[in-house]
């Protein structure tokens, strides 16, 4: 039998409800206490929300270990601001990426240069396109790119190099 599969099998089902119940007394005690924390924090009710959902899941996967802790609830918070700060570096990086970090001096070459990005990219296949969009323009990792899109990072990888492959040919034949 496999070991995760007996382990399971081992632990008798009134654990685990209890186990369930103690996290749902967890989040109750402090969901909205952590909810206005963070709203505070990011002056944004609908991302505080996002963020304190993220850091309830990351809390709930590792449950067994975080409900054992002397204080869950700064284990909590920890992870709420380390989701914030993601959230932060990455809207930092995409915002540097597409507006660039010096004002663009030729506002009419800047909007060509936009029209044949957009131009290039409807040509090519839409997993490749949404592959080099989430990793390129976006910055997610392929790992995160693969969840977004529901494939393994080995295909995102792939898709964004065959989509790069077909950029560079399309932008040649354009400047041609």
């Amino acid at each position: 039998m496999n070991e995760p599969l007996r382990m399971a099998a081992e632990v008798p089902a009134s654990e685990i409800l209890e186990a369930s119940r103690s996290f749902e007394t967890f989040y109750e005690a402090e969901g909205r206490t952590l909810f206005r924390r963070l709203w505070l924090v990011t002056g944004n009710r609908a991302e505080a929300e996002e963020i304190m959902q993220d850091a309830f899941l990351k809390v709930w996967e590792r449950w067994e270990q975080v409900g054992a802790m002397d204080d869950p609830v700064g284990y909590l918070y920890r992870t709420a601001m380390n989701v914030f700060r993601k959230r932060y570096r990455r809207a930092a990086l995409a915002i540097r990426r597409s507006i660039g970090l010096s004002p663009s001096q030729d506002d009419f070459a800047d909007a060509d240069d936009r029209d044949t990005v957009r131009r290039v990219l409807s040509t090519l296949p839409p997993r490749q396109r949404a592959a080099l969009v989430l990793t390129e323009m976006l910055a997610f990792s392929s790992e995160e790119a693969g969840r977004a899109l529901g494939v393994q990072a080995s295909t995102v990888r792939s898709l964004s190099r065959h989509g790069r492959e077909s950029f560079r040919e399309a932008m040649e034949v354009d400047d041609a």
